[in-house]
């Protein structure tokens, strides 16, 4: 029986805005296509290859009627993409112009998503390799707006070159000011940055795949039902899986570690969530019911209250009745 994966109500928790500004934004902002400079190729040399198309898409966005513009266009395509719930993460800091401060980058995307018919939350992301007082600011404006557009803060970038472990204060401020949290960890191989991410009781990972080579540590996120934030295109394309029947989300699934599929970034890899479900499909033989289920993980793990959470598990519930 074929899927028309399009229908299927789908919850996304980690989607970068700037690695997702539609590709006919950008084409039209340097007056030719943007393809080749803002999509990476199947497979990049490494992370650090596949980052280099974020540069156009960060600079589109640091003017504040394109950043509008931007947001609002990545919501349609979210709602094309069936998409009921969304937690769209950036980093503040890169954004920052004569146009816009903290404050102004937060309000006008949030401006932008309103336009659209999918709620969104904001996720700000620190940078691994951003200065302690920067970091600290992003978390004093998510206190600022927490629960009012965002919902979250995440660490992101080089995990190879600015350890996890660095960041250990930063977090404790952050449980202080009762602000939740996600971290990016376990995209590469290194046991140390999953390791502390765990410890910095995190209640998700961004990819966090390579725990499949530490059952210690498996064995602590499946404990801690700590979610794992998949994006199986990108990992392949960032060249940290080698193909995608390598994938280990399905070890990790059977072995009783908590999955959400996510795209990562619509734009740079060229993929949409029901793309990415059509290849799990695929390569994986997941059915709808699997996919209802990482639905339904991802609701659980979400930022959301518990009213907004069980008004969402109530579509994805409804929609499995239907498809049985």
């Amino acid at each position: 029986m074929s899927i028309n994966f399009k229908t299927i109500p789908k919850v996304e928790l980690h989607l970068h805005l700037d690695g997702s500004v539609p590709l006919e934004l950008l084409s039209n902002y340097i007056n030719k296509d943007a393809s080749s400079i803002a999509q990476a190729p199947d497979k990049c040399q490494n992370l650090a290859d596949y980052l280099t198309k974020f540069d156009l898409p960060i600079d589109y966005l640091k003017h504040k009627v394109n950043l509008k513009d931007a947001s609002y266009q990545l919501s349609k395509d979210l709602e094309n993409d069936g998409v009921i719930y969304a937690e769209v993460r950036y980093a503040p800091n890169l954004l920052l112009s004569s146009e816009l401060d903290l404050n102004e980058t937060i309000k006008t995307i949030l401006e932008g998503f309103s336009l659209g018919n999918v709620k969104i939350n904001l996720i700000l992301c620190m940078m691994r390799h951003h200065s302690y007082e920067e970091n600290l600011e992003v978390i004093n404006v998510a206190e600022k707006y927490l629960n009012k557009g965002v919902c979250a803060i995440d660490l992101a970038g080089d995990e190879e070159h600015f350890p996890t472990s660095n960041f250990e204060e930063l977090f404790k401020i952050a449980q202080e000011k009762h602000i939740p949290y996600t971290i990016h960890a376990g995209e590469v191989n290194l046991k140390d940055s999953l390791a502390s991410a765990i410890s910095f009781k995190t209640t998700r990972l961004g990819h966090g795949i390579q725990a499949i080579n530490y059952p210690d540590l498996l064995a602590q996120i499946i404990d801690k039902k700590i979610l794992l934030e998949i994006c199986p295109t990108s990992n392949i394309q960032t060249n940290v899986i080698d193909t995608y029947d390598k994938h280990p989300i399905k070890q990790l699934d059977e072995q009783g570690a908590l999955i959400s599929i996510s795209t990562d970034n619509r734009t740079v890899s060229n993929i949409t969530l029901s793309d990415e479900y059509a290849k799990l499909n695929k390569y994986f033989n997941y059915t709808i019911q699997d996919f209802c289920r990482f639905n339904l993980n991802a609701i659980n793990s979400s930022f959301l209250s518990n009213k907004e959470k069980q008004e969402l598990t109530n579509i994805i519930l409804e929609y499995m009745n239907k498809s049985i």
